[in-house]
């Protein structure tokens, strides 16, 4: 039995938008044997709309999401399978909303700088999240996590660097949690 079966993990890759969750949290998934979720295919089509207008979504908006992905976390919980979830999760409440009692979900959070996301927001094409505005109000939503709440890993490094601060914060939260 492999560790990924002997010891699922569920993993949520947070922090706003264009700080790399979906390439960390895919290639997270590959070093651990698990199964990527990409968050923002579950948004409602009203909220991609309003996204895409450049209209920052609310704590409204953002409910029936949460509520969505929380309900993946515990779907792998329940089939004992490791799954990495791509998800803002802003602020506090809304990552109490996602553990759902789950105290063994680990949060991984990707930060960086302002200068560093919006370069990488506008090196991006064909998303719906557009501009510095509603990069500037997701910054100000921001509630960041502590450590005793999150993994929190530096952007400002290569791929490879950060993905395998990643795996690292992750098995050593895990190894803590046992």
């Amino acid at each position: 039995m492999d560790e990924s079966t002997s010891n699922p993990q569920r993993i949520i890759v947070m922090g706003v938008s264009g700080c790399g969750k979906t390439s960390v949290g895919e290639r997270l998934a590959e070093a651990l044997d698990g199964r990527f979720i990409d968050g923002d295919t579950y948004h409602s089509a009203t909220s991609v709309a309003k996204m895409s207008r450049g209209e920052p979504l609310n704590d409204e908006d953002r409910a029936g999401w949460l509520t969505r992905l929380s309900e993946l976390v515990r779907e792998g919980r329940d089939n004992r399978e490791t799954v990495v979830i791509g998800c803002s999760a802003l602020k506090r409440e809304y990552r109490d909303l996602l553990r759902g009692g789950d105290d063994a979900l680990c949060f991984v959070h990707l930060a960086g700088t302002r200068e560093v996301l919006l370069e990488r927001l506008k090196a991006r094409q064909d998303h719906f999240f557009k501009g510095e505005a509603m990069l500037d109000s997701q910054l100000a939503t921001l509630e960041s996590p502590g450590k005793d709440e999150a993994v929190t890993v530096n952007i400002d490094a290569s791929l490879d660097d950060v993905v395998a601060l990643s795996v690292q914060g992750v098995s050593q939260r895990t190894r803590h949690a046992s």
